[in-house]
């Protein structure tokens, strides 16, 4: 099927062929013709499957007749990042090039000045964020009582920021008559509750499972260290070995760890770039903006890059954290493997980060291979683990480097059931060394020391079995002096 058969206008046709698409995807196939009937949809699709333009091209044939008011948008879609919103409005641009339509984009790091001046002259479309939008109704420079399309897009990253108590205010902003595009990738439980509330007898596209991950990305794991410098060199070899890596992007579950990984990188020769939500609105932009052109293949990114950033030939994506929450990950590896074609996606795992990674395995419904060469230990916990082991034996049966005989042979006498237990004077006086060196051996019948006296240390018998002292915690074994 092609575009033409979808019910767009010739303009919204003529935009689309100019930029070379031939044939919708399946979200757009199936969204568009009921988004031109003016029905609700809900749209459930997987990342990178063309989400985008299957809302904005029919809105730009709906938009052909009527005129905007001021302060009164006709359409309003919601965008959880400053970069989700300003990508909708390039795809406005784009496709809408032949049209004199005015839209706004309301978001953070923006002069409120500014785009008071865009409200005032009218809009048809409105892009943006739900914090900002609030800002200015709260104002008093924006109605939202005229809206007749209502778009909430990725949804479910809504609901990992917080931003859905906003969103439930908005929804009672705008006029119960209008249409309203629900698009996510996922559907918890909240999500669902949403839709219940705010859709009215919506037409479901669903194009995929909801958290599925594209069949073109080879997915890998590489065990590391809990140590960041073993997870940094790891990294940074990952990157030199890595096979037609064009570009990528460097996931970080902290702005700070965002930080410190761009630098490491770039101490090391590398061209990196960041970006994260601390980050003031110009350096955001700059950064994606070089990393598009190819000006530097590699960007370190909080969850700000992971979801619905379009960025078509991002060749590898390397998880540096896996991620809490099992959906991130089925977005931050959507970054690759973009309309149909190839793509890597490779985590760094230590020993922390199992329990996650089984919550992701499950999610999406396989298991993740590690990478050729990898084993299930790194080589610095095997280099630390029998040091770790030797010393919790130590710490376990009380024993010094010197004296592993006589561990053994308490051990022997622990299992043949010889566990004497000393709680005489002397003992108590006994340091953990001197234990280890020269146990204290009780006398037959062991007598509590008088209260306010100083205690006689019992002398110990040559042919008596060595006591054992490793049931008693090691506060117990210092040596306690009675006041008197």
């Amino acid at each position: 099927m092609s575009f033409s058969h979808l019910g767009l206008s010739d303009k919204v046709l003529a935009a689309v062929a100019a930029t070379g698409y031939t044939t919708p995807t399946p979200i757009q196939e199936q969204a568009i013709p009921h988004v031109l009937a003016r029905r609700d949809v809900l749209g459930i699709a997987q990342t990178g499957t063309g989400k985008t333009a299957a809302f904005v091209l029919p809105m730009l044939t709906i938009l052909e007749k009527g005129r905007a008011r001021a302060r009164m948008p006709r359409t309003l879609i919601l965008e959880p990042t400053r970069e989700l919103a300003a990508q909708v409005k390039e795809n406005f641009d784009r496709y809408g090039a032949g049209q004199k339509l005015n839209v706004a984009l309301l978001i953070g790091g923006v002069s409120f000045g500014d785009q008071d001046t865009k409200l005032t002259r009218g809009v048809d479309v409105l892009i943006a964020t739900p914090g900002r939008l609030l800002d200015h109704t709260e104002r008093g420079g924006l109605l939202l009582t005229g809206v007749e399309l209502l778009v909430i897009d990725e949804a479910d990253r809504m609901l990992d920021m917080g931003f859905i108590p906003d969103i439930e205010r908005i929804c009672k902003l705008v006029p119960f008559t209008r249409q309203t595009l629900f698009f996510t990738a996922t559907m918890p439980p909240e999500i669902r509750r949403i839709t219940e509330t705010f859709l009215h007898n919506p037409e479901k596209v669903e194009v995929s499972k909801p958290a599925t991950t594209v069949a073109t990305v080879t997915q890998l794991q590489v065990p590391a260290g809990r140590e960041a410098h073993d997870k940094r060199e790891i990294l940074r070899s990952l990157l030199r070995e890595a096979k037609d890596l064009n570009n990528a992007i460097i996931f970080c579950n902290r702005k700070r760890e965002v930080a410190v990984v761009y630098k490491s990188l770039q101490k090391h020769g590398f061209s990196v770039g960041a970006l994260h939500g601390d980050m003031d609105q110009s350096a955001r932009t700059a950064a994606l903006d070089q990393f598009r052109k190819g000006e530097i293949p590699l960007l370190v990114a909080s969850d700000v890059a992971a979801r619905g950033l379009d960025i078509p030939a991002v060749s590898h994506v390397f998880n540096f954290d896996v991620p809490h929450h099992a959906d991130d990950y089925v977005h931050r590896i959507g970054r690759t493997g973009r309309a149909g074609r190839a793509g890597t996606a490779i985590s760094i795992v230590t020993s922390i980060d199992q329990k996650s990674m089984a919550a992701i395995e499950k999610l999406i419904g396989r298991s993740i291979p590690l990478a050729e060469g990898s084993s299930t230990t790194s080589s610095s916990e095997q280099a630390a683990s029998p040091r770790h082991e030797r010393a919790r034996d130590s710490a376990r049966d009380g024993e010094s480097d010197g004296s592993r005989s006589g561990g053994r042979k308490r051990r022997r006498d622990r299992g043949a059931g010889n566990k004497s237990r000393s709680r005489n004077s002397g003992s108590e006086q006994s340091s953990v060394e001197s234990v280890a060196a020269a146990p204290v051996t009780p006398s037959a019948a062991p007598r509590a020391p008088s209260i306010g006296r100083t205690p006689t240390p019992q002398t110990p018998s040559a042919s008596a079995e060595p006591a054992d002292h490793s049931h008693l915690p090691a506060f117990l074994l210092r040596p306690v002096r009675a006041r008197v």
